[in-house]
């Protein structure tokens, strides 16, 4: 007989034997709560679904058998022992925020009765930013994307234009493996992005991405194939690049520059915002470029400047 679809995934279970196939109904009615009516993306949902399998997988260890016998002090001890294990503040800070959307939707729906996760808290999340390129670091990743293109192979001028695209724009490599041909507007210079929560923004872009662009859509006709549609980045067999390739891309390219670190596209990403402020540009103008909803996560970056302000300020003044 099928479960019901409030049942609580841990009733009736032997101790220690939580696993996908007793949480599936739940997990999948969650995976729904989360992409229609939270507007997370898939990436979010992934991973929220995944830290709640791990909290169950956990609660099960400490002979947990109904989810209503889950406690605070379940909950913080989960947190603890993955502390203990160093995990990164970030997962914890996200795994603390998944359970607490987890139980509290779990509440709203009458699978639970009382939501423990309500007094939860995480270590905040700390400052510390990924490796950056420098200016001449990104100059020169973006010449030997060039160089390579000349060869006249359609995959590698593609790779030219990613790249490109990427450091212009400071757009998140799920926003452009997602972009189509009509996104993109030549004259203009700007690319219309689907950002996360579904939101949609509008980005500009420079002219060596332009040109770069214009030369990947002059052979794109190259690669099309009967799926294609109107994906604008297209991979050898024709279909939508995908996150991986790109991620490939951009590190086999960056191995030709041994002193620059190895970062992926989010590190062009963030290479893009630090450069920008380096360069003058108003927070909230970097904000809105990066689709961030909070201003405090773009933040972040000033202390990347400031800190470069301060180094060439020791190194220039004669009473530094």
């Amino acid at each position: 007989m099928a479960r019901p679809e409030n049942a609580n995934p841990l009733s009736g279970r032997a101790r220690g034997t939580v696993g996908l196939t007793g949480e599936s109904d739940i997990l999948e009615a969650f995976g729904r709560h989360l992409r229609a009516e939270k507007g997370r993306s898939e990436h979010t949902s992934r991973a929220y679904l995944g830290d709640v399998r791990h909290l169950l997988a956990y609660a099960s260890g400490r002979d947990v058998t109904d989810l209503d016998q889950l406690s605070l002090a379940d909950l913080r001890a989960w947190l603890g022992d993955q502390a203990d294990a160093q995990a990164a503040r970030a997962t914890i800070a996200r795994r603390a925020a998944a359970a607490r959307t987890f139980l509290g939707w779990a509440e709203h729906t009458g699978r639970v009765r009382r939501n423990p996760a309500i007094r939860l808290v995480a270590p905040k999340r700390g400052n510390s930013l990924p490796g950056v390129l420098k200016h001449d670091e990104a100059n020169s990743l973006l010449d030997v994307a060039a160089v390579r293109s000349d060869d006249d192979d359609p995959v590698h001028i593609r790779d030219r234009a990613v790249l490109e695209l990427l450091y212009a724009s400071g757009i998140r490599v799920g926003e452009l493996v997602g972009l189509d041909i009509d996104d993109l507007d030549l004259q203009e210079r700007l690319v219309r992005v689907m950002g996360k929560g579904s939101k949609e923004r509008i980005v500009p872009f420079g002219v060596p991405a332009s040109v770069a662009l214009q030369a990947w859509l002059d052979v794109r006709p190259r690669l099309v194939v009967a799926g294609s549609g109107p994906a604008l980045f297209l991979g050898r067999r024709g279909r939508r690049v995908d996150p991986r390739q790109v991620r490939q891309v951009v590190h086999e390219l960056l191995s030709h520059l041994p002193a620059a670190p190895d970062l992926g596209p989010h590190g062009l990403r963030h290479s893009a915002a630090t450069h920008l402020l380096d360069g003058g540009a108003d927070l909230r103008m970097v904000q809105e470029l990066l689709g961030h909803a909070s201003l405090a996560t773009t933040q972040i970056y000033t202390h990347v400047s400031v800190d470069r302000l301060r180094s060439s300020y020791e190194q220039a003044h004669p009473r530094a």
